[in-house]
């Protein structure tokens, strides 16, 4: 049965989608049969794996609201192993739409349920925001992943994260746990991004993936050409870094 990972951080430009699109990239590079779930409006990380929104039926936001199968809604990738579940503007609105529903924290659950046995990871593109639909995708996960940035304020509204992760777990998923934290946008000349990775280390220790995202030129080029950077530029220190990453998520989640 297939393990759902959520990406989450409330604080934007920490990496989150770069991290979703490349990590599940790597998974299935690795061999391992992955789900992306984009459950931000900005659809960055369907675009980001070649997707084209305006021509397709069915997304996410159907899925949650008028009750579409996840199943129609899921497309198919560069990558033999990855699927995606494409997001699409109208998700803006989901969140008021679904105010009405009954068990509206749960309905991603539901959702997604029917697809853990066809899959072993299912990655949830969080949006940079703490609404309903990242309350969702918290309730419909077995763990979460936050990306921290390298850069002043990296721990600013950990907290606040962190409090919501408690009371989801308190009331909707007792099972939540905290995969680990992700440092990003790691720069070894720059004292701050040293000082940042001492302090993060210091307060959450083993909760900290040993690896580290540096900072890489092909990372941010690759969304433009619609690939994850495995793709673009399979030697580059990003490919490298998230394919470490998924190795080290493999053995997190087999022991």
């Amino acid at each position: 049965m297939g393990r759902i990972i959520a990406l989450a951080n409330q604080k934007g430009g920490v990496g989150k989608t770069t991290t979703a699109i490349n990590l599940a990239a790597s998974l299935a590079s690795l061999g391992k049969k992955v789900l992306l779930v984009d459950a931000d409006p900005q659809a960055n990380a369907s675009s980001g794996l070649g997707i084209d929104i305006r021509n397709i039926d069915f997304t996410i936001y159907e899925c949650l609201i008028d009750g579409v199968p996840a199943q129609q809604a899921i497309q198919s990738t560069e990558l033999d192993n990855l699927d995606v579940m494409p997001s699409h503007i109208d998700l803006v609105g989901a969140e008021i739409e679904m105010l009405e529903m009954e068990d509206r924290e749960k309905i991603m659950c539901g959702m997604l349920e029917c697809l853990k046995d066809s899959y072993d990871y299912i990655l949830i593109d969080c949006s940079p925001s703490l609404g309903l639909i990242t309350v969702n995708s918290l309730t419909a996960s077995d763990a979460v992943i936050i990306p921290v940035q390298c850069e002043y304020f990296a721990l600013e509204g950990i907290s606040k994260l962190l409090n919501t992760i408690k009371i989801i777990k308190g009331k909707l998923n007792p099972n939540l746990a905290i995969e680990g934290f992700l440092l990003t946008m790691y720069d070894n000349r720059l004292r701050l991004a040293n000082q940042v990775y001492d302090e993060v280390k210091k307060h959450f220790r083993n909760m900290v993936f040993d690896t580290v995202i540096a900072r890489n030129v092909r990372l941010s080029e690759a969304p433009s050409h619609g690939k994850p950077v495995l793709l673009y530029d399979a030697e580059s220190k990003g490919a490298c870094n998230y394919l470490d990453l998924a190795k080290e998520l493999i053995q997190r989640t087999t022991k």
